[in-house]
């Protein structure tokens, strides 16, 4: 395979990035929601649709790499609707998660429903067990590099990290997530440092808050109309990248040089 080469893309060029806060968006929603809380879906599961709204669907694996406490379960469940652990507590082997978001695209004005199936590794696991990191990659589509706002260290071991992980001729797709944003009197990460290290490693970096969204009025589950609201922006980046990433390793979209600024992504 041929060498990956992932450059910064102008959020919306390819995803309609308010889409999902239409009337047809919100129809596609509601196949990700029940009574107001996000569906929580098995390997074989996939969103309740009419047969008027079944949208082509588009599967894709995702690793997530990062050092034991920067936030790798907690932003996993913050993107499926799922309650943030309170306390960090170690990922025993490999958990996995599978999630759908729908999106519509903006030249062919169709919707896609994107299937991310989210595996995530714990450290000790990973060096105790050899065939573990084997099995993350295995027919994977993309890797997500996670760092913490509050760890410098997890931020500079980065190109460390994605070198260790993604050999140079794997076509596979690196993205890099900064966590624990919302923790600014703790911020170790200043935004200058962000840019500097996308333009260096032309590698897109998002920003997540890993805490709780709103919850309903009974106070006994996370509301997930308001939850599905708060990681938008980010769910429509991860697809835009995978999909523009796709078009490029099929040869059907050669997008011109990146010039502008990067764009960094906020949730």
């Amino acid at each position: 395979m041929s060498a990956t080469v992932t450059s910064l893309v102008s959020p919306g060029a390819l995803i309609s990035p308010e889409w999902h806060k239409t009337p047809e968006g919100r129809e596609y929603l509601a196949g990700i929601l029940r009574r107001n809380r996000r569906r929580i879906f098995g390997l074989l599961e996939r969103p309740s649709l009419s047969p008027q709204q079944e949208p082509e669907m588009v599967s894709y694996k995702i690793y997530l790499a990062g050092k034991s406490g920067v936030g790798k379960t907690a932003t996993v469940a913050k993107l499926a609707g799922i309650e943030v652990p309170p306390t960090h507590q170690e990922t025993p082997g490999i958990q996995t998660t599978v999630l759908y978001w729908p999106a519509k695209l903006v030249q062919r004005e169709k919707v896609i429903m994107f299937k991310l199936h989210f595996w995530d590794a714990g450290e000790q696991a990973l060096k105790k067990f050899d065939h573990i990191l084997p099995a993350c990659k295995d027919k994977v589509d993309a890797v997500l590099f996670l760092f913490s706002f509050t760890d410098r260290s997890s931020f500079d071991d980065l190109p460390h990290l994605m070198s260790r992980v993604v050999e140079s001729s794997e076509s596979i797709l690196r993205l890099v997530v900064g966590t624990k944003y919302d923790q600014t009197l703790h911020n170790e990460v200043p935004t200058r440092d962000i840019r500097e290290f996308e333009h260096r490693w032309k590698v897109p970096v998002l920003m997540i808050r890993n805490v709780d969204g709103p919850r309903t009025p009974d106070g006994k589950a996370l509301d997930g109309r308001a939850g599905i609201m708060e990681v938008a922006q980010f769910l429509n980046s991860i697809c835009e990248h995978l999909w523009r990433h796709d078009q490029i390793a099929a040869g059907i979209y050669r997008p011109p040089d990146y010039t502008g600024e990067p764009k960094i992504s906020f949730i």
